[in-house]
């Protein structure tokens, strides 16, 4: 089991920053990739963030050069989000599972653990 839980989202006006966090606990966390996804509304949920090994990260193109994921511990995951535009209003979810594939592909179905979600509002 593995539990997940956003702080930080909040309404942001265009062009302004906004820092999320999740903090990760449960059981064989080594086996999971985390990172993040959004949904935005009338929209399917998409891949935001995740990391790659060895250092790197995925981003999906709509926030590269924009957005920055990074892990201060084992146990806690943030999103720097800078330069936020109005399209990037959505419900952002921390998610955990045993494939890369869930980002790299898009799969939000497949995805094995969710947290709650945190509302991020950019106002224009």
């Amino acid at each position: 089991q593995v539990q997940l839980v956003e702080s930080g989202g909040g309404p942001v006006q265009a062009g302004g920053s906004v820092r999320l966090s999740c903090v990760v606990s449960g059981s064989n966390l080594n086996e999971y990739w985390k990172g993040w996804f959004r949904q935005a509304p009338g929209k399917e949920r998409e891949a935001v963030a995740t990391f790659y090994t060895g250092g790197s990260a995925f981003y999906v193109d709509a926030v590269k050069g924009r957005f920055t994921i990074s892990q201060d511990n084992r146990n806690t995951v943030h999103l720097q989000m800078n330069n936020l535009k109005p399209e990037d209003t959505a419900i952002y979810y921390c998610a955990a599972d045993r494939s890369i594939l869930r980002w790299t592909r898009g799969d939000h179905a497949g995805v094995e653990y969710w947290g709650q979600g945190t509302p991020v509002t950019v106002s224009s």
